[in-house]
């Protein structure tokens, strides 16, 4: 039989060669993109930064991956604490870090305290709410966190203009509570002129005749109408969906007025979860809180 000897040619070599180069640098190509990957996958601090802490009130694990930040109503010259003792206690928050959001007037209590403000003022004061509110949620959510924002009230208009400025997709889901979508002329108006004003069953804006005779309720009706001014009908008509929102009101609200039924048809038509009954201002935030938390959040209460 005839001996055959096993050859490589110059070709074969060169071939082998240069597959096993790009093998190579696939092969480093591949583990520097993980790497990369890896470098730039959001990290939970295992402490919250002191810049946001002082912006806000909380209570639970700094590392949670879930936070819920409250945005209270009012307005008011002091962050509560103990809406945040309210929530822990109420709700089932096992991997939930529970916050209250510190507002312009909290951290700065001479806004609504000191000299008597212009409704500009109380607009900007306003802007510096919605600023501080998007800054802790950003904080969060730049650590790959999942956030929930409710707000009733005072804080029901300082979410949506959230929503109006930053997007709707700033935080996760969105749970609001007794607030308005396009407040009645003559009701904010009244508040920007320092005078008190309410809504005869839920619907007719009453007026007093004249200004409140201190101060202090002046710049307050005149902080809660540099927010209640806005028309986010308009405001939201640009966002595709607000599914991740679920919004409670009552149908017979004195302090802000009931939802009309053009505000519920757009959010209707927005696919918006909607919860009413028949209630005053504070009834949906006491008779709803659970039914929306659960809707809205997946969160239960304590059993």
């Amino acid at each position: 039989m005839k001996k055959v000897t096993l050859k490589i040619t110059k070709q074969y070599q060169f071939n082998f060669i240069t597959r096993l180069l790009q093998i190579i640098f696939l092969s480093i190509f591949i583990c520097s993109c993980s790497n990369d990957d890896d470098g730039n996958r959001p990290v939970i601090a295992d402490k919250i930064s002191q810049e946001i802490k002082n912006l806000m009130h909380f209570k639970g694990d700094e590392k949670a991956p879930t936070v819920l930040i409250n945005v209270q109503g009012g307005p008011a010259p002091v962050l509560s604490e103990e809406i945040v003792d309210f929530l822990i206690e109420t709700f089932n928050t096992t991997g939930i870090l529970t916050v209250n959001a510190h507002q312009a007037q909290t951290l700065n209590s001479n806004i609504l305290l000191g000299d008597e403000m212009t409704l500009d003022q109380a607009v900007s004061f306003n802007a510096e709410s919605v600023e501080t509110l998007y800054k802790i949620i950003k904080y969060f959510k730049d650590e790959g966190r999942t956030v929930y924002v409710v707000g009733s009230s005072f804080g029901a208009f300082i979410a949506q203009e959230l929503i109006a400025k930053k997007g709707i997709n700033v935080a996760d889901k969105y749970l609001i509570i007794s607030g308005r979508l396009d407040m009645n002329d003559a009701f904010w108006q009244g508040l920007a002129q320092g005078r008190n004003a309410e809504f005869e069953n839920g619907v007719t804006p009453i007026v007093d005749p004249e200004p409140f005779n201190n101060v202090y309720n002046r710049n307050e009706a005149r902080l809660f109408a540099g927010i209640i001014m806005n028309r986010y009908t308009q405001s939201f008509n640009t966002i595709e969906s607000l599914s991740n929102l679920t919004y409670i009101y009552g149908k017979t609200d004195i302090d802000v007025g009931s939802l009309t039924a053009v505000e519920v048809q757009f959010l209707k038509s927005k696919n918006a979860n909607i919860l009413s009954g028949n209630g005053d201002h504070d009834e949906p935030f006491e008779g709803f809180i659970e039914q929306g938390f659960s809707q809205a959040f997946g969160i239960e209460t304590v059993q």
